[in-house]
């Protein structure tokens, strides 16, 4: 019964630029009107929360429920997996891909707590990449690129900078030379970008490994290979809708096992910084349980 329920709601104060201290104002009072315990935390900082969410862990909540976006996520995924803990999504970042994977209402935080109050759980897999877990897609190409020239921007804020990053890259962006292991056997390409996903989108809904499932027990390996600078300004709007996969220089593996490695590239993944290749990244089965409509 949910009255006997003690979780954690851990909230990021910053994200979606501030929208998770008022989102968490809104659940919060819905979550303890269902007669659950709540333990409300707030990190000041990436380091002070992940300490909040292994300590939740360890004093075996029942579960640790995250206000804020893909990066929150993935911050906690850290300390749950090998846990009997479960995860909450009260979404309130910018991009939101996990909330999206799993149905969970992106719009109204007393929706997405009356998710955490119904307490139905789903497994779904996770993918790791030496000690850290990923739930959404490492991008290890173009799209890495332009992750890195955001990160070092100061002005503007939010999408804009994403869009404005990404202009500045087609410019200048040249195929790179991949050599990929999938599953034991070597393959050897230029490509424009390399997306190791466990779900289906990033970035708020760019669908660049679209089709993933987050259950399947597999990783979709997605190649985006040589073009034109022209042809990459084309496609590039089609990673919203999944028509890429139309593009005669797509190309699909469905593997266990991937290390992708490329010249110069920084990976990410969960919109965090993985480090630089070579990365092996694996899939973990039915690693995570997550509280879904």
């Amino acid at each position: 019964m949910a009255a006997h329920r003690e979780i954690a709601l851990l909230t990021n104060p910053h994200a979606g630029k501030g929208r998770g201290t008022r989102t968490a104002a809104i659940a919060l009072p819905r979550l303890r009107e269902a007669g659950i315990t709540v333990h409300s935390l707030v990190g000041r900082d990436a380091d002070e929360a992940l300490d909040l969410a292994r300590a939740s862990v360890a004093d075996g909540l029942d579960s640790l429920v995250v206000v804020g976006g893909d990066g929150m996520v993935h911050l906690a995924v850290q300390a749950l997996v090998g846990s009997g803990t479960s995860l909450g999504i009260i979404p309130a970042g910018t991009g939101n891909d996990v909330a999206r994977y799993v149905d969970i209402p992106r719009s109204d935080p007393q929706l997405a707590a009356d998710v955490v109050v119904g307490a139905r759980t789903r497994r779904i897999d996770l993918a790791r990449c030496g000690a850290t877990h990923f739930v959404t897609v490492m991008a290890a190409g173009f799209d890495a690129v332009v992750n890195e020239r955001a990160n070092a921007m100061r002005w503007p804020r939010g999408q804009m900078r994403y869009n404005l990053a990404t202009l500045a890259e087609l410019r200048v962006f040249q195929p790179l030379p991949y050599t990929l292991e999938l599953d034991g056997e070597v393959h050897r390409l230029e490509a424009m970008l390399v997306a190791v996903g466990n779900g289906p989108s990033f970035g708020g809904g760019l669908r660049i490994t679209h089709g993933a499932v987050i259950d399947d027990g597999l990783l979709d390996v997605v190649i985006i290979k040589a073009m034109s600078k022209r042809d990459l300004v084309r496609t590039y709007p089609q990673l919203y809708t999944g028509r890429h996969t139309r593009h005669p220089q797509y190309e699909h593996h469905l593997v266990r096992s991937v290390t992708v490695a490329a010249p110069g590239i920084t990976a990410y993944a969960d919109g965090e910084r993985l480090g630089a290749l070579p990365l092996t990244v694996e899939v973990v089965p039915q690693a995570l349980e997550v509280l879904v409509p």
